[in-house]
């Protein structure tokens, strides 16, 4: 076998079953019943119930309707006819009103589930940069953002959509049993004296068993096919998304046909999952043709020779036909509902996952089983990292055996080898698990950590500015002599207007913008990463001598690469990369108790 077909073959087989799965759905979303607005939720939910059952009173008031025109009819009353057509106005006029109550309530219940459920995953997903440590964690929860979006929504309206019809069904299953067993009577066998009372109540279980058997074995292919093309879907979109975030670079590197490849990839292969459920479809609808065009002839066959030996009215004869036709859809339901039914097991398999892998990650990251950082937060005036070993998440070694001592108001340049550097950044931001050793950082809301590349939401420059605050809680002058303290002075007058700041601003006002935040939020601790880098050395110089007299009694801990800041800082820590390839679990010879050697200096 090719490796291509390989490969397809791979990306189509059936994941592995869960276990329990409408317990772990119901734990995830069940508490929607019970959450601070469950008086609503509760009260919604009933009235939705109530209008269902409406809806099964008016079909029943229908059936027994149908019967008295066509008896009126065969009786030839004009006055009956005209009775049963001002009936035929209140039922229709009922069915109405009943229904438009019942799109609303549930409509309401879905987009207010859909609300709840949304807040509560998104709310787990940026809480605690799990947003970001989530993408080095193992487990299926590639694209969150769409799970979240797209996934929380189908299975919102998907639930309640198929709670309905199945609820719908039930009723009209236990009111249409009995009003098919009265009409149909019974029959005798041919040449015996045996007699079956309600003939056709069984006939119309057994019709919809044998249905339903057969569409279950067809429509199995569905539930994979339909999983496997969501997640193609999804891994789609989020791929054309990753284009518009980063349009600029990819336009000045010419790098539209590596990205035109790779879209046409990943659409291929939604083609293919396309076609996959397409054949599953086949084999479904040609059944559903079938089972669907024999339904209304088969009790009218069935009932012609009670009718035509006068033992049935023309009335009565069309009554059991209708209820049993819906005696047979309400036993049907599974199958009519199959593919619906796999669409939203997928969402909610997606949903699911993402929620259950944030789980794992906290319960890991509370108790972890192997070497971690260990970073606690203490009121004082200092940080200290002790015996700090840095490695990959796959385990490979980047420095070992590092001690730093930093005292309040002290200003320290870390450079070396980027790979460290960057990951000490990310230890001291705390998200960079995996090592060993301690670090002790000064109190909660005391550091503020300044990236290489700054993050500038949508909206107003106001906003920007502020952010992570609201641009309420920034006084409107400090943010003026913020701008003309770093040199942006002229952009005072475009603080409310609004514009994608990302793309029209280069990098080194981006960078400026930064510093505006730092000497707004007025931080006993600052840690920048590469955070001048876009500067020229006398616009570096300048700006950090600016913060050094905005903030005389600040920490700085600046990572960078250019030998000219040495002179601005108090003292040059050099961070380098061991030299020979070491895994973080092969650490044998000279460990001490956290995995780390006993016998290196720091490489600082």
């Amino acid at each position: 076998m090719s490796e291509t077909a390989q490969k397809t073959e791979s990306e189509d087989k059936a994941p592995a079953p869960r276990q329990n799965f409408l317990r772990q759905v119901l734990r995830l979303v069940g508490p929607y019943w019970n959450c601070e607005r469950k008086a609503r939720v509760r009260a919604a939910s009933l009235v939705l119930l109530l209008l269902t059952m409406g809806q099964v009173g008016l079909s029943v008031w229908g059936n027994y309707w149908q019967r008295g025109l066509y008896d009126a009819l065969e009786q030839h009353s004009v006055r009956k006819v005209l009775v049963q057509v001002a009936i035929f106005g209140l039922i229709l006029s009922i069915s109405i009103t009943v229904t438009a109550a019942h799109l609303m309530v549930k409509r309401w219940l879905q987009v207010d589930w859909r609300a709840w459920l949304t807040e509560r995953l998104t709310s787990r997903w940026i809480d605690e940069a799990r947003h970001y440590r989530l993408n080095y964690f193992p487990g299926d929860h590639d694209n969150p953002d769409q799970r979240i979006a797209e996934d929380i929504r189908i299975v919102t309206e998907s639930s309640i959509a198929l709670a309905h019809s199945l609820t719908f069904s039930l009723l009209t299953l236990g009111m249409f049993v009995n009003i098919l067993w009265n009409v149909s009577g019974g029959i005798d066998v041919p040449g015996t004296d045996v007699h079956v009372p309600g003939y056709m109540v069984p006939l119309a279980f057994l019709y919809a068993g044998l249905g339903s058997s057969f569409g279950w074995m067809v429509g199995r292919p569905l539930v994979r096919t339909t999983n496997n093309l969501q997640n193609a879907e999804a891994t789609f979109r989020f791929g054309l998304s990753r284009v518009r975030e980063h349009s600029e670079a990819i336009a000045l590197m010419r790098g539209e046909g590596l990205e035109r490849t790779g879209s046409t990839s990943r659409f291929q292969r939604v083609m293919r999952r396309w076609n996959r459920q397409s054949l599953a479809y086949l084999g479904l609808v040609s059944f559903g043709t079938a089972y669907g065009s024999l339904l209304p002839i088969l009790p009218i066959l069935v009932a012609a020779p009670q009718y035509i030996s006068g033992a049935m009215t023309l009335g009565a004869l069309m009554q059991a036909a209708q209820a049993f036709q819906q005696l047979t859809a309400s036993l049907s339901w599974p199958v009519d509902n199959i593919g619906e039914i796999a669409r939203c097991r997928a969402s909610a398999e997606r949903v699911l996952s993402l929620h259950e892998d944030m789980l794992e990650l906290d319960g890991k990251e509370k108790q972890p089983q192997g070497p971690h950082i260990s970073v606690e937060r203490r009121e004082g005036n200092g940080l200290k990292v002790t015996d700090l070993c840095i490695a990959e998440p796959s385990g490979r070694v980047l420095i070992e055996g590092l001690n730093l001592d930093v005292r309040r108001g002290e200003r320290v340049l870390i450079n070396g080898d980027p790979g460290v550097t960057g990951s000490l950044f990310k230890v001291l931001g705390g998200l960079w698990p995996w090592g060993t050793g301690s670090v002790r950082l000064p109190g909660v809301g005391e550091m503020f950590f300044v990236p290489q590349r700054p993050f500038l939401p949508e909206g107003t420059l106001r906003e920007v500015v502020c952010y992570p605050q609201q641009p309420g809680a920034c006084n409107g002058d400090d943010v003026q002599r913020a701008l003309e303290a770093v040199g942006l002075s002229r952009l005072t007058p475009r603080l409310d207007e609004q514009d994608s700041w990302e793309q029209v601003l280069p990098q080194r006002v981006q960078q400026q913008l930064c510093f505006v935040r730092v000497l707004l939020h007025r931080p006993a601790w600052v840690v920048l990463e590469e955070a001048t880098d876009a500067f020229d050395p006398d616009g570096e110089r300048q700006i950090m001598e600016m913060l050094y007299r905005e903030l005389p009694h600040s920490t700085v801990l600046n990572i960078s690469f250019h030998p000219d800041l040495a002179a601005l800082h108090g003292r040059t820590l050099t961070l380098n990369r061991i030299a020979e390839p070491k895994v973080l679990f092969g650490l044998r010879r000279g460990q001490n108790g956290n995995g780390q050697r006993e016998d290196d200096d720091a490489d600082a």
